[in-house]
């Protein structure tokens, strides 16, 4: 193939969707967009670089991580608190995780509760933290020796089950529900983070000649079910278990599940879709499907980590087949950067792969967004694709929009008592609203109060996180950021990321309030 065929190609799409699209400047700049990425830290992936950084390092390489996705207009972080049955925090239900502090079982030091200094840099640049948990997996290896003796391989020996090298929980057990239930409520109840996250573990991949031993949980608790339906039965329970414990605690708290990519082939099930692949419900005992029925998540970010054409299981396949079967929660599509320019698929070595798949994406009305795994893929290189995304997909700020079951209307408008600027900062007070807990505020701006449109991208100054104790809310913004306008507007982002009417400010003229009649088409 010539090497400039896949560009081409990449070009003629786009113009396509331009002609079919009614909205063809929204569906290059969505004011409403999840854009993630996972952020690994099971044998050091991505953060901390390795087990052996000290605390000032490892701080200084999340913020570093956190300002390049910023620069890129990311708006959300799903950072692994959990990977084998340890603790990115201070815990009675788990040790402190080697991968952190390079022994597990022992706490930083000099002493810091990472998770929750991790949580209030992600929000302080206006990210969504999502924290993410592996439950069923104990171990990544057979090597106990590196384990805490407080570690639950040796506290409920009971509990596990060896398979393919590693150590997992038995996913039918209720004490091991019970007790991954309590670690999921601890950090639900001690930390402001804005969803829970499970991937796609749950049990683990076929492994050719090796065999899952849960027998004796089988026959103990199967109640004449096949091994199959049981063993989905486990999981799907825990899920529902997990759902309505988070919303127990804490209603705006989201719950999100990024699964393996393929349902069930069209070959199992016609329903299902046309691949050629290890499926969620056959391999994996998990049924996405039934989870969004009965509304037990609030979003699915299925791992579609192949390139848009792939023979066996194709991109571009699998985003309508999720678009179709995709109900009560938000969608959004998980990518593979990893496998850029490192992939027996040759699609991946060309730079337009990604930007392409967004586009696709993006033409589909129930797909709200993407996440990327993992972090290192846009920090330590693929500057050329990183480049391209901040000319074109990501050249503008966006905001996730609220999952489905989270919309509502915010009753209060923001009321700006005060409005100062100098030559460094432009400062506003706001009065504390009545009836709404309040997480950012948003600021737009335009060059005349008329021009103003909350609905537009490329007006978005700044989400500014909001510190609500008492009394006014107080923000800022740098003279860099405000000059160029002659309007702004500000509104609420509550807890449930919807976004208030807007409050319009004249910053040419003695300060006045101004109340748009236009509608605010996000709510």
């Amino acid at each position: 193939m010539h090497k400039n065929q896949p560009l081409l190609f990449s070009i003629i799409f786009l113009l396509f969707l331009g002609w079919t699209s009614n909205a063809q400047e929204k569906l290059l700049h969505p004011k409403n967009e999840f854009r993630g990425v996972w952020i690994a830290t099971v044998v050091n992936i991505d953060w901390p670089k390795t087990a052996q950084d000290g605390v000032a390092k490892e701080k200084a390489d999340y913020i570093a991580t956190l300002e390049a996705y910023k620069k890129l207009n990311y708006n959300a972080v799903i950072v692994q608190i959990r990977s084998v049955g340890d603790a990115f925090y201070p815990s009675e239900l788990a040790p402190w995780s080697r991968f952190l502090t390079g022994k597990e079982g022992q706490a930083p030091n000099p002493y810091y509760d990472a998770l929750a200094w991790m949580i209030e840099e992600a929000h302080t640049r206006g990210f969504e933290f999502h924290a993410w948990l592996n439950p069923y997996r104990a171990t990544f290896d057979l090597n106990k020796q590196q384990l805490s003796p407080t570690h639950d391989i040796f506290k409920h020996p009971e509990w596990m089950i060896e398979y393919a090298g590693k150590i997992y929980y038995d996913p039918a057990l209720p004490e091991v529900q019970e007790h991954l239930t309590k670690v999921v409520k601890e950090v639900v109840d001690k930390y402001d983070i804005d969803a829970i996250h499970f991937d796609d573990y749950f049990y683990p991949y076929t492994v050719p000649g090796k065999t899952f031993n849960d027998n004796a949980s089988y026959k103990k608790y199967g109640a004449g079910l096949s091994l199959a339906d049981w063993r989905r039965a486990n999981v799907s329970n825990f899920v529902h278990t997990i759902s309505t414990t988070i919303k127990a605690s804490k209603p705006w708290v989201q719950f999100g599940i990024s699964p393996f990519g393929v349902w069930r082939n069209k070959s199992q099930d016609p329903k299902g879709s046309e691949t050629q692949s290890t499926s969620n419900y056959d391999d994996l005992y998990a049924d996405p499907v039934l989870w969004m029925d009965q509304k037990w998540i609030d979003y699915i970010m299925p791992q579609l980590y192949w390139s848009m054409n792939n023979p066996r299981a194709s991109y571009s396949k699998l985003v309508k087949w999720w678009s179709e079967n995709s109900n009560n929660t938000a969608l959004y599509i998980g990518h593979a950067s990893y496998k850029i320019r490192g992939d027996a698929d040759k699609s991946w070595n060309y730079l337009t792969e990604i930007p392409t798949q967004i586009d696709y994406a993006r033409s589909f009305k129930k797909v709200g967004g993407s996440a990327y795994f993992s972090a290192k893929w846009f920090t330590d290189k693929n500057f050329d694709i990183v480049r391209l995304l901040e000319e074109n997909q990501y050249k503008y700020p966006a905001l996730p929009a609220p999952v489905p079951n989270l919309k509502h209307v915010i009753i209060d408008t923001p009321v700006v008592t005060e409005f100062a600027q100098d030559s460094l900062k432009y400062r506003f007070t706001i009065k504390d609203p009545l009836n709404t807990k309040v997480r950012y505020m948003v600021l737009y701006g335009a060059d005349h109060i008329s021009k103003i449109d909350i609905n537009d991208a490329r007006q978005i100054i700044d989400k500014v996180v909001v510190r609500q104790d008492t009394g006014d809310i107080l923000i800022s913004a740098t003279a860099a950021k405000m000059n160029p306008y002659k309007a702004c507007a500000v509104t609420f982002i509550d807890y449930f990321a919807n976004e208030s009417t807007p409050t319009i400010i004249d910053l040419k003229k003695p300060f006045k309030i101004a109340y748009p009649n236009q509608p605010n088409e996000n709510r």
